[in-house]
């Protein structure tokens, strides 16, 4: 079955914070094109069958999205949304980037301590995190601290921390304001401290690379001032040669029509940590992005990735 003109046929995970991110897309679309109807379609990826038991290498390697790229390639859905800090960097042929929303708060979020209070005692907390990024940058922040695996959905994560099975979680502050927990948050990390993920905090909405028609009606809700920022935080990732499970944090930000980027690679034990800033046009936000990972190679992250390739390669055979 083919989509009439007049309905848009939107592919998104079943997890409630992907339906709550493309709700939030279809109402700003639908307020901007009231001729339209949106249709949500709920594909169950491979990641959601299999969340507990994805080795860290393959993570971000399309196990949350395959399924979903299918059914675009297919016809069964004419755009999927994505937290893009999930998609790889590569598009697969025949798709391609229709539009980025305005960004949500990029940074990461502490619930149930403070960075004061980390800093004061920190191996008296067992900090919660799934990530590899943050869990790096915690250990290099504050020497000594102890970090545990925290996995599951917001809600499991949020639980753990309330039922004592880690003192403190790290979490995206996105997914809580766009699930209605900023509430819960207690302290949040400025961007120099813990740079997050390349993309974080932005949506990606998804398209056939030839759909003109549907590009045209994504720009009444694309930011262009989002997309140079994340071009330039991805186009940094990719030249590294890092997906979104490896300590890479990229954080772009646009001010008088001049981009400033930043960018870290952390050891996994935090005590190797290269970093620098570069800085041109937004226009140029891809070379800017190319221009800083090519400092950090010059420092020696090229070394950073192959140990944690190795360390990644090794989980995965163990899994």
């Amino acid at each position: 079955m083919t989509a009439t003109p007049s309905t848009i046929r939107v592919g998104t995970r079943g997890s409630l914070l992907a339906r709550t991110q493309t709700n939030w897309v279809m109402r700003c679309l639908a307020a901007q094109h009231p001729d339209l109807e949106f249709e949500t379609i709920v594909i169950q990826t491979s990641g959601d069958v299999h969340s507990g038991r994805i080795p860290a290498r393959f993570a971000g390697k399309g196990f949350f999205t395959k399924e979903i790229e299918e059914a675009l390639l297919a016809g069964e859905i004419d755009l999927a949304v994505h937290s893009l800090k999930d998609l790889p960097t590569q598009w697969p042929e025949g798709l391609g980037l229709g539009a980025v929303p305005v960004r949500e708060d990029p940074r990461d979020a502490l619930v149930g301590g403070t960075t004061a209070d980390l800093a004061r005692d920190p191996r008296g907390f067992r900090i919660g995190t799934s990530s590899l990024r943050r869990s790096a940058q915690l250990k290099s922040l504050f020497k000594g601290c102890r970090v545990e695996n925290l996995r599951g959905n917001l809600d499991t994560r949020l639980r753990k921390v309330s039922e004592g099975v880690v003192d403190v979680a790290v979490l995206a502050a996105a997914g809580l304001h766009r699930l209605g927990r900023a509430g819960e948050i207690t302290d949040l990390f400025q961007p120099d401290a813990m740079l997050p993920a390349p993309g974080q905090g932005a949506l990606g909405i998804e398209i056939r690379a030839g759909d003109d028609r549907l590009r045209g009606l994504l720009q009444a809700i694309h930011c262009s001032d989002t997309c140079a920022c994340v071009e330039a935080e991805r186009a940094f990732m990719q030249r590294l040669g890092g997906g979104c499970q490896v300590p890479i944090g990229a954080y772009a930000t646009l001010a008088e029509g001049v981009l400033h980027l930043h960018g870290r690679a952390v050891a996994l034990d935090g005590q190797w940590v290269v970093e620098g800033r570069q800085q041109g046009a937004a226009a140029d936000a891809d070379d800017i992005g190319r221009r800083l990972a090519d400092d950090l190679l010059a420092q020696g992250a090229g070394d950073i990735v192959k140990d944690i390739d190795a360390y990644l390669s090794e989980d995965s055979q163990n899994a």
